[in-house]
Parts: structure tokens; C-alpha cells; sequence
């Protein structure tokens, strides 16, 4: 039996708007890495479930095939066994996108921090407005 049960709300995604000062920038980037992580780590879990189980379901055939029960009940449990193995991989690789995300979301986080962080101290310390982004370039 597995010990996996659904969560919610934890590894909600971010909402989209149309707010893209920095500060706000910067908390979606936040949110996403963080969700991502979340997700890696609950993926890990699932991986290591699945594995388990899977060896658990080989264990099973060769005792069922001992107990000199019906060869389809012995084939049936194989069958499992190899579906759990597969859709591990799978996930597997839906773990490594995860982290890859994960990681990316933080870099991107950090180069827009590099970038823009100075200009947004820059213009959020001054009274004046300033111009929309393009006033310049006409």
C-alpha cells in the first residue's frame, strides 16, 4: 500500500499579472524556485516509493510462483512489478526537470537581482515619476 497522499495548495503555482516592477519580479521568481523545490523533493519521494514497491512486487511473484499458485497470478505481479519500474523512470526524469527548473528559476532570480536591483533602488528613492519604459526611444 502506498504511503503517498495528495496535498494541496503547496506547490501552487504563481499567479500571472501584469506587474512587472522589479520587487514583484523578484517574488514570482522567489515563489517559483520554491515551488519547484517542493516539487523535487516530493518527486524524490514518489521515486523512492515506486522502487520500493516495484522490488516489493518482484518479491511477491517469486513467492507466489513458491506457493505453486496459478501461473496468471505469478505473470499479473510481474506485470505490476515492470509498470512500477517504467513509470519510475518516468518520474525520474520529471525529478531531474524539477530540479533543473528549480535551479534555473534561482540563477534568473540572482542575474535580474545583478541587473535591475540598483535601478529599482535608483528610482524607488526618488519623488519623481518616472518615464514608461520606450519613452526615450522615439
Amino acid at each position: 500500500m502506498s504511503d503517498l497522499a495528495p496535498t494541496t495548495g503547496s506547490g501552487a503555482a504563481a499567479a500571472t499579472d501584469g506587474d512587472n516592477r522589479y520587487k514583484a519580479v523578484q517574488q514570482k521568481l522567489k515563489a517559483l524556485g520554491q515551488a519547484m523545490d517542493l516539487a523535487s523533493n516530493e518527486l524524490e519521494a514518489l521515486l523512492r516509493g515506486m522502487r520500493t514497491n516495484a522490488q516489493r512486487a518482484e518479491g511477491l511473484a517469486v513467492d507466489i510462483a513458491n506457493a505453486e499458485l496459478d501461473g496468471k497470478f505469478v505473470e499479473m505481479t510481474n506485470q505490476v512489478s515492470v509498470a512500477l519500474g517504467g513509470a519510475a523512470v518516468e518520474v525520474k526524469k520529471l525529478h531531474e526537470t524539477a530540479q533543473e527548473v528549480s535551479g534555473l528559476a534561482h540563477v534568473t532570480r540572482r542575474t535580474h537581482a545583478r541587473l535591475y536591483e540598483g535601478l529599482d533602488t535608483i528610482r524607488s528613492g526618488r519623488r519623481e515619476r518616472t518615464p514608461r519604459p520606450g519613452f526615450f526611444a522615439h
